[in-house]
């Protein structure tokens, strides 16, 4: 039987040693798009229930994608520009190049799976030279602007699962077309996920995910 491999990356704090929505978050805040002590006040607490597997995703959705709403993509596409050389590159690790460079080498089909809504991370995985990126979706109005409210489910915790085989039913393909599945991820709200595949990979885990990764005997890396 040929092998057929499917290599999925988590996106922050996996391939990036950082997290693209909370800097995302504190840039925003640097331009005065909000109160800057009140949202940062705000987006760490998010952060620190999404670390703790506590999230609501669909509030947390909410205070994230209604700069979203109040800005063009013209201005949100400039702000983006200077994000993404300030704020991403920096988090980018040379460890991190070589695993995307070694799994292109061996994979048949490769994405970011990412709970980060697709604004802030596509431009990230075209910079890591990944062409498919399955993430949580922003609605676009007729107009070509954002409406601050998502399209369909959060890319998040069982719905990474269900987003994965939506994208590969809109390849003409499916999860038993490979042999070969595997998942990098740092994160305990990635566990549905990390259990779906053949070979899950922790890399750089949470208490959570480390202590489940050891009893489970999973590959544990760093890409620090």
């Amino acid at each position: 039987m040929t092998n057929k491999r499917l290599v999925l990356f988590d996106l922050d704090n996996t391939l990036l040693s950082g997290d693209s929505d909370f800097e995302w978050g504190l840039f925003l805040a640097s331009k005065g798009v909000h109160d800057r002590s009140t949202y940062e006040a705000k987006n760490l607490a998010f952060y620190e229930d999404y670390r703790s597997g506590r999230l609501d995703i669909d509030v947390f959705l909410d205070f994230q994608l209604s700069p979203l709403a109040r800005y063009s993509r013209q201005q949100l596409n400039l702000w983006h520009r200077e994000f993404l050389e300030t704020r991403i590159t920096p988090l980018i690790t040379d460890k991190a190049k070589a695993i995307i460079a070694t799994e292109k080498e061996k994979a048949s089909l490769m994405a970011i799976v990412t709970a980060t809504n697709s604004f802030v991370t596509r431009p990230i995985a075209n910079l890591l030279t990944i062409e498919h990126l399955v993430a949580t979706e922003p609605e676009v109005l007729d107009n070509g602007e954002y409406s601050g409210k998502i399209l369909g489910i959060p890319c998040f915790q069982a719905g990474k699962i269900t987003k994965v085989t939506q994208w590969l039913h809109s390849l003409n393909q499916s999860w038993d077309e490979y042999n070969d599945t595997v998942f990098y991820s740092d994160s305990l709200n990635d566990l549905p996920l990390l259990e779906k595949v053949s070979c899950p990979i922790a890399v750089d885990p949470d208490e959570t995910l480390l202590a489940h990764a050891q009893y489970r005997g999973w590959q544990i890396i760093s890409l620090r």
